[in-house]
C-alpha cells in the first residue's frame, strides 16, 4: 500500500472499538488485530518510525484493510482470537498448544453415565472440562467410583425398560459400587443427587459432598445401624483427607484464574493456574511465537482470552503480574503483592520457569540421542560457514563475569562432537588484573588455559569462541599471540546483542541464518558457558571467597572498603569520584590512599 493511498483510506476507517484485517495483493489474510481506536492503531503502522524487520515487512505487504466494529474491547478480544484460529495468518502470534484435551463427559441418556472422552459431540450430554493432563482425569474418575455409587453399565434403563423388569442387578451392586438403578432400587432424583456431587468434586468443591455424608451417617446413627454409619464415616474421612492434600492456598480463597509469562527470544511462554475454592484444579502451560513487536501485556491478554475460552472458566478475577488491557464485565484484574494471590503467582511462575527448562533438557536430549550421521552435519555445516580448515570436533567456549563492577571470574565451556563435556570444563578467578578489565582478563584467562595445554601436550581444539565483541577478541589473539599459538587453532568472537561472528582483524561481521543448525549449535555453546560461568559466580559470591579490590589497597581493609561500597554501590563508581568525594566519607588520609590506587 503506498502513502498516498493510506492518506487516502486513513479518513474512513472508524474510531470504535473493532478488529482490522491486513490482506497482500493475494487476497491472502496476513494479520488480524484488536484495537480501542482502529484508526488509531492502523495510522500507527504507518506513522510510526521503523522499530524491526518484521513489522517493517509487514507494511510493506498490505495491499488493502478491512475492519469490523464491536461493541467493546472484550469483544474485539474474542473475534480476534477466533479469526487467528480460523485462519492462521502468518504475521499473527502463533499459538502452538493444538492438543486435544481430556474431558469427563456426563452422558445425555437415562440414570447418565460418567467416563473420559476427547470428543466433544453436540448430543446434549454435558461435558466437565477439560482437563491438561488423561492421568489427572482417571485418578478425579477412580476418587469418584470409590465415593459415588454410579452405573457404569451400557443397558438402555428407560422407564418401560425398568418398569417391565428387563435387568437384573451385577456384581457392581453387590460391590457396593451402584445402587441397581436397573431394578429400579435407586430413583432419578437420588441418582441425579450423586451427579452434582460429581460436579461438585470437579470443581475442587468438596464440602456439599461431606455435608451429604455427615448427613447420610446420623441418619444411620440415628436407626441403629452402626455398621453402614461406620462405612460413611470412612468415606469422609477419605474425602477430608483428598481435600486436605488439594488445598493450596487457602480455604477462604474465591474462584481465581493466575497468569505468568516468560519470554525467551522468539517465543513467550504462559502458565495457567485455575483456582477454585482453595484448590488447584487445572495447570497448564502453552507456548506462543510472536510475529511483530507485541509487548510482553499484548500476548499475555491474547493467551488469557484463548485459555479461559479453552478452559470454561468463569472466575471474576484474574491475577497477573503486571498492568494488562483486558476488560470483561464482572472480572477484575489483580497484582498482588503479599498473601496467598502472591503465592499463587508465584507458583504459576515457578511452573513457566520449569517449562522451559524441560523444553531444553529434551532438547539437548535429543540431540544427545542423535545419530553420530546427524552430529557430523551440523559440524560440517559449520566448518564450512566459519570456513574452517577442519571439523570442530573440539570447540571451547570463554566468558568473563563480573557483578556491579566488583568480583570478577571467568568460565570456559568444553564441547566434544557437539556436546557437552562437563569434566573438562573450567572455572578462572582472575589474578593478575587489578579492578574490572574484561580485555585484560579475557587475555589471561586464554593464556592460562592454553599455556597449561602446551605444557601437557593436550590436543588443541578447532575452534576457540570469545564471547564478546573485538576487544574481546583481540585480547585472546594477543595472548595466543604470545604463546605463539596463531595458525594452530581458529579464534572467533560472538558479539552478545546481535550474535555477530568475528574473525580476528576483520572489519565485517558474519551473520548466519537466524534458523541454521550451526547457529543453533553455537547459540546452544553460548547459553552453556553464561550458565555455567554465572552460577561459579553466585557460588563465589555466598562463600565469600572473593577479595573486593579497595581491600587490596595497602592501608585499606574490609571495614572502609564495605562503608564505600555500602554507599557507592560498585567500585566502577568509585574509581569516578574525586579526592575530596572520598574524604567526605572515609576521611582524609585514606580517601588520598584510594585516589592515588585508581589514578596514578
Amino acid at each position: 500500500m503506498t502513502s498516498g493511498f493510506f492518506q487516502t483510506i486513513i479518513k474512513t476507517l472508524p474510531t470504535d472499538p473493532g478488529i482490522y484485517k491486513y490482506f497482500d495483493d493475494q487476497n491472502e489474510l496476513i494479520y488480524v488485530g484488536k484495537a480501542k481506536n482502529i484508526r488509531k492503531r492502523v495510522s500507527s503502522y504507518f506513522t510510526k518510525t521503523f522499530t524491526g524487520y518484521k513489522t517493517h515487512e509487514l507494511v510493506k505487504r498490505i495491499d488493502h484493510i478491512e475492519f469490523t466494529i464491536v461493541d467493546s474491547e472484550q469483544d474485539a478480544f474474542l473475534l480476534e482470537n477466533s479469526l487467528i484460529k480460523q485462519f492462521q495468518p502468518k504475521f499473527n502470534i502463533n499459538l502452538k498448544d493444538d492438543k486435544t484435551y481430556p474431558y469427563i463427559v456426563i452422558k445425555n441418556e437415562p440414570f447418565p453415565r460418567i467416563f473420559l472422552t476427547r470428543n466433544k459431540i453436540n448430543d446434549g450430554s454435558e461435558y466437565l472440562g477439560p482437563f491438561t493432563t488423561v492421568g489427572r482425569v482417571r485418578d478425579l474418575l477412580n476418587f469418584i467410583k470409590e465415593f459415588i455409587p454410579l452405573r457404569t453399565c451400557k443397558l438402555n434403563l428407560t422407564d418401560k425398560n425398568i418398569e417391565k423388569q428387563k435387568f437384573k442387578v451385577c456384581l457392581e451392586y453387590h460391590l457396593g459400587n451402584c445402587k441397581g438403578p436397573c431394578e429400579a432400587f435407586q430413583s432419578k432424583e437420588n441418582y441425579e443427587e450423586g451427579l452434582q456431587q460429581v460436579r461438585q468434586m470437579v470443581k475442587g468443591n468438596l464440602a456439599p459432598v461431606i455435608q451429604r455424608y455427615k448427613e447420610e451417617m446420623n441418619y444411620y446413627v440415628s436407626q441403629l445401624q452402626y455398621e453402614k454409619a461406620a462405612i460413611i464415616k470412612g468415606k469422609i474421612e477419605g474425602l477430608e483427607n483428598y481435600q486436605a492434600r488439594s488445598v493450596i492456598v487457602s480455604k477462604t480463597l474465591s474462584n481465581v484464574d493466575v497468569f505468568s509469562i516468560l519470554r525467551e527470544k522468539d517465543t513467550a511462554y504462559v502458565n495457567y493456574l485455575m483456582v477454585q475454592n482453595g484448590t488447584i484444579i487445572q495447570t497448564h502451560t502453552i507456548s506462543l511465537e510472536p510475529k511483530l513487536d507485541e509487548t510482553d501485556g499484548e500476548i499475555l491478554s491474547l493467551a488469557i482470552t484463548d485459555l479461559r475460552q479453552k478452559f470454561n472458566s468463569e472466575a471474576t478475577e484474574i491475577v497477573v503480574q503486571f498492568e494488562i488491557e483486558f476488560e470483561k464485565e464482572g472480572v477484575v484484574v489483580t497484582l498482588p503483592k503479599a498473601g496467598d494471590k502472591k503465592k499463587l503467582l508465584d507458583l504459576s511462575a515457578k511452573n513457566v520457569n520449569y517449562f522451559l527448562d524441560e523444553i531444553k533438557r529434551k532438547k539437548m536430549l535429543r540431540l544427545e540421542e542423535s545419530s553420530d550421521k546427524q552430529k557430523t552435519e551440523v559440524l560440517t555445516q559449520l566448518k564450512n560457514d566459519l570456513h574452517l580448515s577442519s571439523l570442530p570436533t573440539q570447540i571451547e567456549c570463554f566468558d568473563n563475569s563480573n557483578f556491579q563492577g566488583s568480583f570478577p571470574v571467568a568460565a570456559m565451556v568444553y564441547f566434544k562432537n557437539g556436546l557437552p563435556d562437563k569434566n573438562e570444563y573450567r572455572r578462572f578467578n582472575i589474578k593478575t588484573v587489578s579492578g574490572i578489565n574484561d580485555f585484560a582478563s579475557m587475555k589471561e584467562i586464554v593464556g592460562r588455559r592454553y599455556k597449561r595445554l602446551v605444557k601437557e601436550e593436550i590436543p588443541f581444539p578447532q575452534l576457540i569462541i570469545i564471547d564478546g565483541g573485538k576487544g574481546q577478541l583481540n585480547a585472546a589473539v594477543e595472548a595466543l599471540q604470545e604463546l605463539d599459538l596463531i595458525g594452530k587453532t581458529t579464534v572467533v568472537g560472538l558479539a552478545k546483542n546481535e550474535e555477530e561472528i568475528f574473525f580476528p582483524g576483520d572489519k565485517e561481521s558474519i551473520k548466519l541464518p537466524w534458523d541454521s543448525e550451526s547457529l543453533k549449535l553455537i547459540r546452544r555453546i553460548r547459553d552453556e558457558v553464561h550458565r555455567f560461568g554465572i552460577t561459579f559466580h553466585r557460588n563465589q559470591r555466598s562463600r565469600g571467597t572473593f577479595v573486593n579490590e579497595l581491600e587490596m589497597i595497602k592501608g585499606i581493609g574490609k571495614n572502609t572498603a564495605d562503608v564505600l561500597l555500602k554507599k557507592y554501590r560498585s567500585v566502577k563508581k568509585i574509581k569516578e569520584l574525586t579526592e575530596k568525594d572520598l574524604e567526605e566519607t572515609i576521611g582524609k588520609s585514606k580517601a588520598a590512599l584510594v585516589f592515588a590506587h585508581f589514578h596514578p
